[in-house]
């Protein structure tokens, strides 16, 4: 059997996905030849802190902050022990776009404008998004101490709008009765060409024909966003 500090990062990561995938750990264990209990440690390890690798984080930064500012040596263990003590526990901070102030404000107007609308007014809109989604992974290392039920405070939550070179974007919109096709923008990232050749003219544009006068289409906003399809 391979003893656990044979097992790299990458070993350790096909293993939590194996568990993940809904195998048992004894089953993943033999496929790997390694030990079941070095199996389940791992698992439990994963499950409790999120990571894979044997690298620390959280209480180990504040046992070495502790010992540059104070030249006093405290264990790892002994911060986790007085963090959880008050309430405190590593987990990794939510991921949100930032915005702006004025974002924020753009929104609640709209918000307001539109707050007596019916359903028969919203069924004529079209609202429409494109994500980018990597296709590599993110093991998001980075964990942050906080309370239970503090997940979406401001404190406690990662602004991110960058993704990976390795990524694809995919395009759609929905109506209360309809929705359009999922669309791929391969190749690079979406332009106010590309918007009008592969969007604007062939989705949306059939879905105004089908509403008529009183269509609404609603994007975010986006730079390429603007272009004009005449």
């Amino acid at each position: 059997m391979s003893s656990r500090h044979h097992i790299d990062d990458f070993m350790r990561g096909r293993i939590i996905g194996k568990i993940e995938e809904g195998r048992k750990i004894k089953d993943v264990a033999r496929e790997f030849d390694i030990a079941h209990s070095v199996v389940s440690r791992l698992w439990k390890s994963f499950k409790t802190t999120g990571m894979c690798s044997r690298r620390h984080g959280g209480a180990q930064q504040v046992a070495n902050q502790f010992l540059a500012d104070s030249e006093k040596q405290i264990s790892r263990k002994t911060v986790a022990r007085c963090l959880k003590g008050g309430g405190l526990y590593a987990r990794r901070p939510v991921v949100c776009v930032p915005l702006t102030r004025q974002h924020r404000t753009a929104r609640l107007q709209c918000c307001r404008e539109h707050h007596n609308w019916t359903e028969q007014d919203w069924a004529c809109v079209l609202f429409s998004d494109e994500s980018r989604f990597s296709l590599s992974s993110d093991c998001r290392r980075q964990l942050i101490w906080r309370e239970s039920g503090t997940a979406y405070r401001p404190e406690n939550i990662q602004e991110k709008n960058r993704y990976p070179t390795c990524s694809i974007i995919l395009w759609a919109g929905i109506m209360i009765n309809g929705r359009t096709r999922l669309h791929g923008v391969a190749n690079g990232t979406m332009t106010g060409q590309r918007y009008i050749d592969e969007v604007l003219l062939p989705h949306a544009r059939l879905f105004r024909g089908a509403v008529g006068d009183k269509f609404v289409f609603i994007d975010n906003n986006a730079t390429c966003h603007r272009a004009l399809a005449v």
